[in-house]
């Protein structure tokens, strides 16, 4: 099925929409509340304002290594359908209470929220990529996950946008950010009422409470299967990547090429751009399989495009004038760079859908929820371990364009180790591709 099939599918557009909702009034919530924290609570809580956002960061995430394995074995036992709506009207009560710490301007409530924002989003996850493989056929995954990607970076950066825009009109901004954040994840409960239902494969389950125990025998479960936690190891390289590139536009922008925020704002909007573009072309490059030949291209570009952009080395030296978006896409060296992002998101959205749609359909359906949740933990370590040596490199001097050759080698380095680790990647070749080289549909496919 098209990919403009599946959005007018009763199946699959109800998820899509709930989901989509809950990333867009995640990054609503928390871009406003950093730029609340940077310039109206930093003094009140006599902290510097970078270090209240790295913590910021941290309490986000934490849930997802708190909570991972227990959201995987409740969405292996439980009908999927009930428990997304579930956690979308405890997103309805989280927002509400987050509208009580805007108004008070007490940072440790708005802390409290976005710590529960985070769990709520981790219980979400083996839910959201559990359920469509219930949902769709083998043949629809990857048009199914590349919309999915698709989807979430659009509303990471409209919620961004948006976020960073209420929050600064006045004192009108708390009311504003309150009512977009209740409101959106009220509709994303109404879109939930939508989503089919999705039957447990072991309602007999018997749930371990133990969070240390229970995450490391679904991580041990995991590693028993050696292509599954190959590509988990791949999938959460991606995410790595990504916070990586998006760390980095705000300080490429003001220190390299001397932009706005508007300048900023394109720059992220053409990396989503990409990714979205490169998630949705999948699909047709696929042409319906699921294909883990479609990895190592994505891989070749994001570390061709990063490298360029290393190379390119920004503006030309003393160009220090204040920079639009107008001279962005008009002025090469500039728009360059932008083509650069453009080019890394593309990649990155071909190298991500295909190991997302491999993992769902390689896993065993009783346990799928539970690798997805594994998944998840890997990602937010990955993500971790990325700020953790951006915020080190950048300690030692290395200069922002600089990083990107770093992350240039080092994805060489990590896929060095994937596609030593399982073949399949590197002796499957996309059908639309063995067409153009004319080899008539040879190569060994997934689906």
């Amino acid at each position: 099925m098209s990919h403009s099939g599946l959005l007018g599918s009763k199946r699959f557009l109800p998820l899509f929409c709930t989901q989509f909702l809950g990333a867009l009034n995640d990054n609503v919530y928390k871009n406003s509340l950093v730029i609340f924290i940077t310039f109206s609570l930093a003094d009140r809580a006599a902290m510097d304002a970078s270090v209240l956002v790295v913590i910021a960061g941290g309490v986000f995430i934490l849930p997802y290594f708190l909570f991972s394995a227990t959201a995987g074995q409740l969405a292996d036992k439980y009908e999927k359908g009930m428990l997304i709506r579930r956690i979308k009207v405890a997103e309805i009560m989280v927002m509400s209470l987050a509208a009580v710490g805007f108004m008070l301007q007490d940072i440790n409530m708005l802390m409290v929220v976005l710590f529960l924002m985070g769990a709520q989003s981790t219980f979400f996850g083996p839910l959201k990529y559990g359920i469509l493989p219930q949902h769709l056929d083998v043949d629809e995954l990857t048009a199914g996950n590349g919309l999915v990607q698709m989807g979430t970076f659009l509303a990471i950066l409209l919620g961004t946008i948006v976020g960073g825009l209420l929050i600064a009109i006045g004192g009108a901004g708390i009311w504003l950010v309150s009512a977009a954040v209740i409101g959106i994840a009220i509709a994303g409960w109404a879109a939930s009422r939508g989503i089919p239902e999705a039957a447990p494969f072991e309602a007999d389950l018997k749930l371990d409470w133990n969070l240390a125990r229970q995450t490391d025998r679904i991580l041990r479960y995991a590693r028993n299967d050696r292509d599954i936690f190959t590509a988990i190891l791949a999938n959460s390289w991606f995410w790595a990547v990504g916070a990586t590139v998006l760390s980095l536009v705000p300080g490429l922008t003001r220190n390299v090429l001397h932009g706005s925020e508007l300048v900023a704002t394109l720059l992220l909007f053409a990396l989503s751009l990409g990714i979205g573009a490169g998630s949705v072309l999948c699909d047709r490059l696929s042409r319906g399989h699921i294909e883990p030949g479609l990895v190592p291209l994505g891989a070749v570009g994001l570390t061709l495009f990063p490298l360029d952009l290393y190379l390119a080395g920004g503006p030309p030296a003393g160009a220090v004038q204040a920079l639009g978006p107008v001279q962005v896409l008009t002025q090469w060296p500039h728009l360059h760079v932008l083509l650069d992002l453009v080019l890394i998101g593309f990649c990155g959205g071909i190298y991500i859908v295909p190991l997302y749609a491999l993992i769902q359909h390689r896993s065993s359906p009783e346990h799928r929820a539970r690798v997805i949740a594994a998944n998840n933990i890997m990602n937010a370590l990955f993500v971790v371990l990325s700020a953790v040596a951006v915020t080190v490199l950048l300690r030692f001097s290395v200069g922002l364009i600089a990083i990107f050759a770093v992350l240039a080698g080092c994805n060489i380095l990590v896929n060095a180790v994937v596609f030593t680790r399982s073949g399949e990647y590197l002796h499957a070749t996309p059908p639309l591709l063995q067409s153009w080289l004319g080899r008539g549909g040879n190569g060994p496919s997934s689906g």
